[in-house]
């Protein structure tokens, strides 16, 4: 279980000298429109879930649906996000040969971020973020789920935010990270509200 610390933590450690997180040939997608919410996404989730099971079977420790498509209500980039714990994200033999039978395929290598790797899927559009069962960011994305499903103020202020950087990151004629990085202060704030709700952080920020 990760410490109280490292979930309430924003772990941004640098790119290595040399190093890239994508595998070649890939790169983060020109795509950043958001669109209105889709009560088809928890099918399309379920979907996705079914096949990164089949693949793994008991070698898939969690698979749950994570970010804007798993909140009722909130726009979204329609893409299904969704986290997948295994014994050992470095291990990429133990489980990504069997993810691209399934149509997945590796595009994000990041070893000096909890070993984080991210496979995309197609029919539905879909990324499969691989952490180890130590990881504070499975714990960061189910706690930020949860807190916009239950709070409808924080709920909206993230639409809007999230708006407001697609619209700005399309004219720009930006990527998907740099939309991420537009949105990633209110991201911090509701995150902070909800660790403080949570008892996991106190009013000064300790």
């Amino acid at each position: 279980m990760p410490s109280r610390r490292d979930i309430v933590t924003f772990h941004d450690p640098p790119v290595p000298a040399g190093a890239s997180p994508w595998v070649a040939g890939a790169g983060p997608s020109p795509d950043v429109r958001v669109v209105a919410p889709d009560p088809g996404w928890p099918d399309a989730f379920a979907s996705v879930a079914e096949r990164v099971r089949r693949a793994l079977g008991w070698r898939a420790l969690l698979v749950e649906h994570v970010g804007s498509t798993a909140v009722p209500g909130l726009p979204a980039k329609p893409v299904i996000d969704v986290d997948l714990v295994v014994a050992d994200p470095a291990d990429e033999a133990a489980y990504v040969p069997a993810l691209e039978v399934q149509g997945f395929v590796l595009r994000v290598r990041e070893p000096w971020w909890f070993e984080h790797r991210l496979l995309r899927g197609d029919d539905p559009a879909s990324q499969v973020h691989v952490f180890g069962p130590d990881s504070p960011e499975i714990v960061k994305h189910r706690l930020f789920r949860e807190w916009l499903r239950g709070n409808p103020d924080d709920r909206e202020r993230y639409a809007a935010a999230k708006r407001e950087a697609s619209a700005a990151a399309a004219a720009a004629g930006e990527h998907t990270m740099q939309y991420n990085a537009r949105k990633e202060r209110v991201v911090r704030e509701i995150h902070a509200r909800a660790f403080r709700a949570m008892g996991l952080l106190d009013a000064t920020g300790g």
